[in-house]
């Protein structure tokens, strides 16, 4: 065991934990006064069932035995409960198994929060619970088994478990979740979408976010958190972290400035949400490349994202598909661009060691790109809108008319973020005795 790689693992397994409650604030700031509880339950309920899930059966699925010895589905038993893992051999010679666990275990809790900025003001709070367990269970716990689940050898290089299948067999790139998180809760939300429709009175009647310092301070957290999201996924505190934390940085600054630059030259003035969701675009495009480019692939991979996902947003108004927070825009849109890009700005001196096309390695690494995206994509979109599609079928997914426009925190929640009305009630008198305290006061003074 080494102490620093454990420790830095389990230092960035809480920054990703602090990502969900930063996404929170970033949704919750974007939708309408009376929404911004609802967004915030529906992250935090994210941490509490995905938590346990994860722990039960999700850390099996994922990363477990392959069932069927093709890299489809670990086995969901093998773990159970995580008891076996209690003095088990360590995951690798520097960290135990269980700061590995523990590290994807925020993944897999971040993944499914950021399904739920599709849907927002209209997706009632229990079926989205129940959506979300049936999500992981069934959509993601497999897909983070294809993406980030690697055979296991022994020392004469002999295979002594099969791990996921786009990992080892299409040995597509995708180093923190451009596949397994972005473009698969991408996916799912456009399944979302097209299933519930859109907001009633949407786009005239939709309003805007109402609070943009809670947008900025959610960004803010989002990009801090993800750190430890990319460098901590290199599992120890060396040269493969330092590049991708770099490569992290500049990758979200470059595509805010581009966001911002689009806005500027289509709508003449430069906005403070574009700053942000500039820079979540950015963070998700870098987050499959991050290993594999230079600083300058990051910053050509995050002008790139910073430009598409600004322009991505906007094409909801045409094809009338209601996305409330642009997770499609920003999140399948920028996933897909990450994760296609390393085909093009893979470079043999970043850590990964591969070359793109811009780099002499022709189109061998794109094709794999392409491969593991498309998979992922379509996987993702018909499973989420069938489990959609049944929920709203049985039971009902979407809040009514009435409970819409009443407010889905007051319909869902029996509560409301902000009381106006009540503040300074309680610190004030009535006149009548107000007047006669003030002539007491006189009166002490004379």
């Amino acid at each position: 065991m080494n102490s620093g790689d454990t420790a830095w693992v389990l230092v960035c397994a809480a920054l990703v934990m602090l990502m969900t409650p930063g996404l929170a604030l970033f949704y919750g700031g974007m939708v309408r006064a009376r929404g911004v509880l609802n967004m915030l339950m529906m992250s935090l309920a994210s941490l509490g069932l995905v938590g346990v899930l994860w722990v039960l059966y999700g850390y099996s699925t994922a990363f477990g035995t392959d069932v069927a010895g093709v890299g489809l589905l670990g086995s969901p038993t093998e773990f159970f409960g995580m008891s076996r893992l209690v003095g088990a051999e360590a995951l690798s010679d520097t960290i135990p198994t269980f700061a590995f666990a523990a590290f994807q275990a925020m993944f897999a809790i971040l993944t499914v929060a950021l399904i739920s900025g599709a849907v927002a003001d209209r997706a009632r709070f229990g079926p989205w619970v129940l959506f979300a367990g049936l999500w992981a269970t069934l959509v993601y716990f497999p897909v983070a088994h294809w993406v980030f689940a690697f055979d296991e050898t022994n020392a004469a290089g002999e295979v002594t478990a099969v791990g996921g299948w786009i990992a080892n067999r299409v040995a597509a790139i995708d180093f923190a979740g451009g596949t397994a998180v972005h473009i698969n809760a991408g996916a799912a939300a456009l399944a979302l979408v097209l299933v519930l429709g859109p907001r009633t009175g949407w786009p005239r009647e939709t309003g805007k976010p109402h609070n943009l310092p809670l947008v900025v301070l959610g960004a803010g957290l989002l990009w801090f958190g993800w750190f430890g999201f990319n460098a901590g996924s290199a599992l120890s505190a060396g040269d493969t972290a330092a590049v991708v934390f770099l490569n992290t940085l500049v990758g979200a600054s470059a595509a805010m400035l581009a966001w911002l630059l689009v806005e500027r030259l289509r709508h003449g003035r430069p906005t403070t949400l574009g700053a942000a969701s500039g820079i979540v675009a950015g963070l998700v495009a870098i987050t499959p490349a991050c290993s594999a480019v230079t600083p300058l692939g990051a910053v050509a991979i995050g002008l790139v994202a910073g430009a598409c996902c600004a322009l991505a947003v906007e094409l909801k108004y045409r094809l009338r598909y209601d996305d409330s927070l642009d997770v499609v825009g920003v999140h399948l849109v920028g996933g897909l661009i990450g994760t296609l890009l390393v085909g093009f700005f893979a470079s043999e001196s970043a850590p990964e060691g591969v070359a793109g096309l811009f780099y002499g390695g022709g189109v061998d690494q794109l094709w794999r790109q392409t491969v593991g995206a498309v998979a992922v994509l379509a996987y993702s979109l018909v499973l989420s809108w069938f489990l959609a599609w049944v929920l709203q079928r049985t039971i009902g997914f979407r809040i009514d008319s009435r409970g819409e426009h009443a407010g889905i925190d007051e319909t869902e929640h029996a509560e409301t973020g902000y009381h106006f009305a009540d503040v300074g009630s309680t610190l004030r008198r009535p006149a009548t005795e107000e007047r006669g305290s003030t002539d007491a006061l006189e009166g002490s003074f004379r």
